[in-house]
């Protein structure tokens, strides 16, 4: 068994065959996933998708890139859905100097208030980092001083000192499909280092295809089993129990059975 902790099933790249991705997840092995929000809409559409499918949950929050784009009253109806039983994060959220789409200090205010909430309701957080690990850190270490901090570093492609700072933070670390591509021997060798109790798999779908599936326009759950075996492989580990491993990591943050 193996658990996509990170998919934006909500988009129009699966709107047309949704119930035979997730088939095809789960006939790969796949058996949870989590839908992933980014703004409002996809928020509301991710907690729908997950009343609709039994192995299917949701996270919903206003990505960095979107915030910009955020209504006065949509970080109220986030809290709102946050409450729903099948919601078992928030985010993703985090912080984007690639892109730079939100000017950085509204970025940074949404970043907090997602912590925030994290804190103050137990669910934890799902983090975009990008180009701007430094920042992340501090605003981690800042939420930190007010209690404990649970939550994943997302498509991890940080530093090595950065991923050992956000373990002693509390967070796990997520790996997507560019851990697998040939010349990402440095992010391979961060990955080697996360103890294998603290680490997570996902797809990013529709992005991000593994190898040997990178030639694919759309990515999707059911290759997050490429992700797994490239992992377990350079870790010396058996695929079996990598799967076991990760699949209970992920049971652990993303607890179910809320009400």
């Amino acid at each position: 068994m193996l658990y996509d902790t990170h998919a934006h099933l909500n988009g129009p790249s699966f709107a047309e065959d949704l119930p035979a991705v997730i088939e095809r997840a789960n006939a790969a092995g796949v058996t949870t996933i989590n839908a992933i929000g980014y703004d409002l809409e996809s928020s509301r559409r991710v907690v729908e998708i997950a009343h609709g499918y039994s192995g299917v949950y949701a996270s919903v929050g206003i990505q960095p890139n979107d915030v910009r784009d955020a209504a006065p009253g949509d970080w109220d109806e986030i809290i709102k859905l946050a409450a729903d039983s099948r919601v078992v994060a928030l985010g993703e959220t985090g912080l984007d100097r690639y892109w730079d789409h939100s000017p950085f200090a509204q970025q940074q205010d949404y970043f907090d208030r997602h912590l925030c909430l994290s804190q103050s309701t137990g669910l934890p957080v799902v983090i975009h980092m990008r180009e701007c690990e430094a920042e992340v850190i501090t605003m981690l270490r800042a939420a930190r001083s007010r209690g404990p901090v649970a939550g994943v570093m997302h498509s991890f492609t940080g530093t090595l000192e950065g991923m050992r700072e956000c373990l002693e933070l509390g967070l796990f670390i997520s790996f997507a499909g560019m851990v697998t591509f040939k010349k990402n021997d440095e992010l391979r060798e961060i990955a080697r280092s996360v103890p294998l109790d603290r680490l997570l798999v996902e797809t990013d779908s529709p992005y991000l295809s593994p190898e040997p599936m990178r030639k694919m326009k759309r990515n999707e759950p059911a290759n997050v089993i490429h992700t797994a075996r490239c992992l377990a492989d350079d870790r010396g580990v058996a695929f079996g129990e990598f799967c076991i491993a990760s699949t209970r990591n992920a049971n652990m943050l993303f607890k179910f059975g809320r009400t």
